[in-house]
């Protein structure tokens, strides 16, 4: 990722700790930041203005349903009303915009999936185009241990190896109909990971996988989140509680 050196010193010590609290801190960190950046870059006077606005139009529409002319000019204001307020708050979006995707895309190339731990078995698979035929051989450097052959047949468009290997880097090399495709593999202890697909399409081959395993950080009544769907729930509980705290309408 391009911001990684960037990202990397500041954010780099959180990936020791367990995904959980990664997840947590990191939630609790943007949505504090989000609040303070909506709190000073606002005019909060007329944000809670408009908030008791709404407040009272909508007291007034509940109280007007039997009356549905009424209700009609009531429901116009509210939706100007709103209008103001979603003017007003995406002033704040101007700030926080391109810095939160940058670190969103710096935790989904962190913590999306679990890294490829030295000794432990994982597969990579290679699928290929509509009609393509042949054997596929895979080619795998020192410190590797291929499970099976390394040249298999092509059947259902899909053939897939099992693989260990030492900790480091390391670039597997597929042999298919004299075409020759690479694909970056990392094994660490460390909480990191490469792409785990490449996309090919040129014909012979669709695309190249790596199996890595996803990050479930939070299991919610049978309910698996992985670090988005978690990141959610922490930051709409954190940001409920900061705005109370420092008073951001």
């Amino acid at each position: 990722m391009v911001f990684d050196n960037l990202l990397n010193p500041v954010l780099g010590p959180l990936l020791k700790l367990p995904i959980l609290w990664t997840i947590v801190l990191l939630s609790f960190l943007i949505s504090l930041i989000i609040s303070l950046i909506t709190k000073y870059t606002t005019n909060q006077n007329l944000m809670k203005q408009l908030k008791e606005e709404q407040k009272e139009l909508q007291k007034e529409v509940k109280e007007l349903r039997n009356k549905p002319e009424e209700m009609m000019k009531v429901n116009k204001k509210v939706m100007e009303t709103n209008m103001k307020y979603m003017s007003q708050s995406m002033k704040s979006m101007l700030f926080t915009f391109i810095p939160i995707i940058i670190i969103f895309g710096w935790m989904s190339s962190h913590l999306a999936f679990a890294p490829i731990l030295p000794g432990e078995d994982f597969t990579t698979s290679v699928v290929f185009e509509e009609g393509a035929n042949g054997e596929i051989e895979l080619s795998v450097p020192d410190g590797f241990n291929i499970q099976g052959d390394a040249i298999k047949d092509v059947k259902d468009g899909e053939v897939k190896w099992i693989l260990n290997g030492e900790e480091g880097e390391y670039l597997l090399e597929y042999v298919f109909n004299g075409n020759k495709y690479n694909k970056e593999i990392l094994i660490t202890t460390e909480m990191e990971y490469r792409e785990p697909v490449k996309s090919i399409k040129d014909g012979n081959i669709n695309k190249i996988e790596v199996g890595y395993k996803k990050n479930i950080v939070l299991n919610l009544f049978g309910w698996k989140l992985g670090w988005l769907g978690s990141y959610i729930i922490f930051s709409l509980i954190f940001s409920i509680v900061l705005r109370k705290v420092i008073k951001v309408y």
